[in-house]
């Protein structure tokens, strides 16, 4: 098993940052694949951003792409999503999750997920 701890979220204006962690537990995430999806009010969860196990091949969604880093420390067990330029669609709670299949934009590859971290961006 596999816990996922996400944190970081907060209240920024627009243009602003922010950086998301996501701490793993129970067993090392070096194997898995990790995503970071988003979650807004009234709608379904989306895909963000996704690494695979070797911290190479990050992938993005077209509406962070440019904007939004992903990246791992294996070392420390844990993923981030930096994000840059934020918007006020931004807003949404973010989760992270893992997966052993191959680094994928689909929710329901992924086996473990975070408790997810509110994210909101005010104009």
């Amino acid at each position: 098993q596999v816990q996922l701890v996400d944190s970081g979220g907060g209240l920024v204006q627009a243009g602003g940052s922010l950086r998301l962690s996501c701490a793993a537990s129970g067993r090392t995430i070096r194997n898995y694949n990790m995503g970071w999806f988003r979650q807004a009010p009234g709608k379904e969860r989306e895909f963000a951003a996704a690494i695979r196990w070797s911290g190479s091949g990050a992938v993005y969604a077209d509406s962070v792409k440019g904007r939004f880093t992903i990246s791992r420390d294996n070392a420390q067990n844990t993923v981030y999503l930096q994000m840059n330029s934020l918007k006020p669609e931004d807003t949404a709670v973010y989760y992270c999750a893992a997966t052993r299949l191959a680094s994928s934009g689909y929710a329901n590859l992924y086996e473990y997920w975070g408790q997810g971290t509110q994210v909101t961006v005010s104009s």
